[in-house]
């Protein structure tokens, strides 16, 4: 009878927990249903590009979840001619509610060039944000164009290719720009723009298609661009095949009748550019722009001892790449260290020819006080305008250091504060206070307290139950850390390198002189380079140290022969000196004598 009982008084706890298990399950899921309400989309606009030619018009969309209200365009035509004005309203579900969204789109041709700045429009009852676009000013129209720079033969062709280079006399390895223009005055539901790479040379496309609109001699036409870039691998004359297009436009009753079908088809003339060799007075790396400046983004106003003062350089060079540019160097600092950040790379084209900012930031860290010179970077470049070699340069930078300052002493504890217990609890069922947890359920509605009152009763069980399988397990697991202990113990000791022989060869072959340095001291748990120093054991690779030392910080280091022998003597690994380990003591005594 008393086994019964008991029988029917577990079933029914099992019951009971199974069924709190399941509610705070619900709760849970109803909680987080009602926290994650949809967020209301706010109405906003931008812009399909934010630069164009004089004479191009460019896109504005403007998006709102008011329905149908149109935006107020009127502040927009003093400054902009408006056309195809179009609208589109969409429906999608999120989270179990219907949102509706408005998308209108209009066409803006400005009136002038410069930077025009797109004023706030009404839309309803909220504003969208001011945008601005620049405008640039048209340019030298080529052979065969109008002032416009759009092709003189265009009478009352349909379609119509242009292509357009920027540079007719480039150098070898320099980065010209070329620009593919399809002109078509009728709608089109096909087409195919290729444009074949020519022999000697390296042909890339750039970035998407722009279209846009433009008024010419009295027809409206849509002109797509697409962009290329274009490196001449060797001297001489170079044939720039044409651009291809071939697409298909509406067609009537007798095109259909007799064949024709509404085909269009159109070619660009075929150009031939004379490449020049490279100059031997040219200065190394080879670096051949239209253009090249550097300015400071940022100076530090303070400096102290022991404390980073950040510098960022930015360079923006007109008609280059990511892959051509070389690495800004570091500045050389008598009385610091300079650690400098990976650059970022901003690449985009302009006016039909790719520009390329680069920004850089550098952390210089003083070590004595008084007075410290930054030394300004120095870029050698070629001006391919005018052929001649220059420098881009930078102003020094005369600095005060201050003294650091010493680091506040902790406040000792008062000797009445009892010590905190480290096994009252786990750290990860430490026990919130009563009156927290009354105050936070109190600001919240009924039906939400309930639900995180069941949420914290469900994490409170599986807590529970985590630590008594961890109570069971607890023999077994202090074994096996006291037979490892003394493993991990000698382990700890030795400086675990965070890269390998691959790393540093990669760093040899293709980074700068920061990054193997890095990955050096890295490897031998030391925090510069003198400390690298004592733990090499070969000669020559200490050699090498000493010149990626006098190359970084020296006036007139030698970067590639600094390069060269770094390549040479860590090509195999480092080679470090054996530190000396204590013999430990056996705990049994040796099965064969030691000296056998």
């Amino acid at each position: 009878m008393i086994e019964r009982k008991q029988r029917r008084w577990r079933a029914g706890v099992c019951a009971a927990q199974k069924h709190s298990a399941r509610l705070a399950r619900w709760a849970t899921l109803a909680l987080l249903a009602a926290l994650a309400l949809p967020a209301s989309a706010a109405t906003r606009a931008w812009l399909d590009r934010d630069s164009i030619g004089a004479g191009e018009s460019v896109t504005l969309n403007i998006e709102t979840d008011q329905g149908v209200v149109a935006p107020e365009y009127a502040p927009l035509r003093a400054q902009f001619a408006l056309s195809d004005e179009v609208n589109n309203r969409q429906m999608q579900m999120v989270n179990g509610q219907v949102t509706a969204k408005s998308l209108f789109g209009v066409a803006l041709t400005p009136r002038g060039t410069g930077t025009i700045d797109i004023p706030s429009l009404r839309v309803g009852n909220e504003r969208t944000a001011p945008l601005r676009l620049q405008v640039a000013a048209a340019a030298a129209a080529p052979a065969g164009s109008t002032g416009a720079g759009d092709p003189a033969q265009l009478g009352n062709a349909d379609v119509l290719v242009q292509t357009v280079a920027d540079d007719a006399h480039p150098y070898v390895q320099q980065s010209v720009g070329v620009v593919v223009r399809l002109y078509l005055g009728v709608p089109l539901t096909s087409g195919e723009l290729d444009l074949d790479p020519p022999a000697g040379a390296a042909l890339q496309r750039i970035g998407d298609d722009v279209q846009s609109r433009r008024e010419i001699d009295g027809r409206m036409f849509t002109i797509v661009e697409r962009r290329y870039l274009l490196v001449p691998e060797r001297s001489g004359p170079l044939t720039l095949p044409g651009a291809r297009f071939r697409g298909r436009g509406p067609s009537g009753f007798f095109d259909d009748y007799f064949g024709r079908g509404g085909d269009l088809t159109a070619r660009s003339a075929t150009q031939t550019l004379q490449v020049r060799a490279q100059p031997a007075n040219a200065p190394q790396p080879w670096l051949p722009l239209h253009d090249l400046r550097l300015r400071y983004t940022a100076t530090p106003q303070r400096a102290a001892v022991g404390e980073a003062a950040d510098i960022v350089v930015e360079a923006s060079a007109r008609g280059a790449t990511q892959a051509q540019f070389p690495e800004l160097p570091t500045p050389s600092v008598d009385g610091a260290q300079v650690f400098a950040e990976p650059p970022q790379f901003d690449e985009k084209f302009v006016d039909g020819s790719p520009q390329l900012k680069i920004t850089r930031r550098y952390s210089i860290v003083p070590q004595t006080a008084g007075p410290l010179r930054v030394s300004g970077l120095r870029v050698p470049w070629w001006d391919v305008a005018v052929g001649a070699a220059r420098e881009a340069t930078l102003p020094d930078l005369n600095l005060q250091v201050l003294p650091g300052r010493a680091a506040p002493a902790a406040p000792a504890p008062p000797a009445s504060a009892p010590a905190p217990s480290v096994d009252a609890a786990p750290s990860g069922s430490a026990v919130t206070p009563t009156h927290a947890v009354s105050g936070l359920l109190g600001a919240l509605p009924l039906w939400m307290a309930l639900a995180a009152l069941f949420a914290l009763l469900w994490l409170a069980t599986l807590v529970w139950g985590w630590r008594r399988g961890r109570a069971s397990r607890a023999p077994a697991g202090a074994y096996a850390a006291s037979s490892t202990s003394s493993t991990s113990s000698t382990a700890s000791t030795a400086p675990r390198a965070r890269y390998g022989l691959p790393d540093l060869r990669k760093a040899l072959d293709g980074g700068g002189l920061d990054e193997v340095a890095a990955i050096l001291c890295a490897q031998a748990g030391v925090a510069d380079l003198d400390a690298l120093l004592t733990r090499l054991d070969d000669p020559a690779q200490r050699e090498a140290v000493l010149r990626l030392q006098r190359a970084r910080w020296g006036d007139a280091g030698d970067v590639p022969g600094a390069r060269a022998a770094l390549r040479a003597a860590f090509w195999a690994g480092p080679h470090w000196r054996d530190t000396p380990r204590k013999q430990s003591k056996d705990d049994l005594p040796p099965l064969y004598p030691r000296d056998a």
